[in-house]
């Protein structure tokens, strides 16, 4: 959980929290209203007892402050309209204060992030978007949290956090202000577009989870049609502890574009993979790699980041021929990965067929299994081109072969070692061609096993 900057602590009355907030909103103060309405949730919760909920919700329910226990009022005439929004960013201000001792307010959250969502859209300029990006981040969490609580797995309350993070998206990315390319201010004259990359992160994150890939083209579309995906994000818009205190909350002058950038492509790229775009794959989590390397992030997060590109963007290299090293694959420590490059470089498909069954669940939890699975042709690939090295013949008969699967415990016949040949001939892997009479491989006595046709 992210520490509140010290300005705005977690342990206020409930008087002075409202005396704060209606400053906050009369000076529209980003700062001060993002950390009030919407101050870092956990992201986790305590784990479900044997019963399936958690020993501590029958406590909060009867401890918990509910809207009806909320009397305090916001201060001026100015900011009776934010009344509703006001008293339940207060239910979930007191949840950050003490998240084990409360149950998860997400009915609340819910609220707050409606009023919220109307506020944005009546507001002028650009001001309100560090809040609303919090808030999309706090629904996330807290939906998360919610539906943990549910012993039949439904993911109900996330799917309602889709359609108040959709509504948050929609106004960003409809606003009428022209998003000036140098744009870093946060102020009643600014476009509202420079909150639209982190809130498409955050929806990114929410379909893979609920596996609704196709939604991600509705995202994909108006983002890179208008270059929103290449702008540079102001570091106060995704923490609020970066906005410095004041009239209009002026934030500082850093920009985190690489950070927001690493997750789009990451997610652009992941869902690439799974269309089998693999040349877009492996462009745009490559780009995540890059810029994910020159975040200026503590060495765990970043080493956190870059593993998890690698669960993907490793696979889409292997299948291309590009296999990474024994000491990199340490380093991450991506050991899972080590067997199969190791059996693809060699050619030992029992090998590879072992690894792959022995971290089948691993692997399809990450999505990948398939497409490792398709990295068998580059090893088939492989151990054809060390029959031609150590027989050094440019005509194998094909019983040849066949001997060789059966020294690798590889059960196959002749016709389907000649399917095998056949598929890696018509893909350029080798330059050939197959004497069905004679049952003979023929190889081209000029480069048979050509890299650039699987190094791409």
């Amino acid at each position: 959980m992210t520490a509140l900057p010290p300005s705005t602590p977690l342990n206020m009355t409930e008087k002075n929290y409202f005396r704060s907030l209606s400053g906050a909103l009369r000076s529209r103060s980003s700062y001060e209203v993002a950390s009030l309405l919407c101050p870092p949730v956990p992201s986790t919760v305590p784990p479900r007892s044997d019963g399936g909920t958690r020993p501590d919700i029958e406590l909060s329910r009867k401890s918990h402050p509910g809207l009806s226990s909320v009397s305090t009022i916001l201060d001026g005439p100015e900011t009776s309209d934010w009344q509703p929004a006001s008293a339940q960013g207060y239910v979930v201000y007191t949840y950050c204060s003490s998240p084990s001792s409360y149950a998860v307010p997400f009915a609340s959250q819910s609220g707050l992030h409606s009023s919220l969502n109307r506020h944005l859209g009546q507001s002028a300029g650009n001001w309100l978007i560090p809040c609303i990006v919090s808030c999309c981040r706090n629904t996330f969490h807290l939906a998360l949290a919610a539906d943990q609580d549910n012993v039949d797995n439904k993911k109900e309350n996330l799917e309602r956090a889709v359609t108040l993070i959709q509504e948050s998206f929609s106004r960003a990315l409809n606003d009428r202000k022209e998003f000036k390319a140098d744009t870093t201010h946060l102020d009643e004259e600014s476009s509202k577009k420079i909150g639209v990359l982190p809130i498409v992160n955050i929806l990114f994150s929410i379909y893979f989870r609920l596996n609704n890939l196709r939604l991600c083209k509705n995202l994909l579309r108006p983002v890179e049609s208008q270059g929103l995906h290449e702008r540079p994000v102001p570091a106060a818009v995704v923490d609020v502890s970066r906005l410095k205190r004041g009239r209009r909350g002026a934030a500082d002058d850093s920009v985190i574009k690489s950070g927001m950038s690493a997750t789009y492509r990451y997610y652009v790229g992941r869902l690439n993979m799974f269309e089998d775009q693999y040349d877009a794959a492996e462009g745009h989590l490559g780009s995540a790699w890059k810029y994910c390397g020159t975040e200026a992030a503590s060495g765990g997060a970043m080493r956190r980041n870059r593993r998890r590109i690698l669960n993907y963007l490793l696979p889409v290299k292997m299948l291309r021929g590009k296999l990474p090293t024994k000491e990199f694959l340490t380093k991450y420590g991506l050991l899972e990965f080590l067997p199969l490059v190791e059996s693809i470089r060699k050619g030992d498909l029992k090998t590879f067929n072992d690894s792959l069954n022995i971290y089948q669940e691993v692997f399809i939890r990450r999505g990948t299994f398939l497409l490792l699975e398709k990295c068998k042709t580059v090893c088939y690939r492989n151990l054809f081109k060390r029959i031609y090295l150590i027989t050094g013949l440019t005509q194998i008969p094909l019983d040849n072969i066949l001997s060789a699967f059966k020294c690798l415990e590889v059960p196959v016949d002749l016709d389907e070692v000649e399917c095998i040949l056949a598929n890696l001939i018509y893909r350029g892997f080798v330059k050939g061609y197959i004497s069905h009479s004679k049952r003979i491989l023929v190889l081209s006595k000029k480069d048979p096993f050509p890299v650039s046709a699987v190094i791409k």
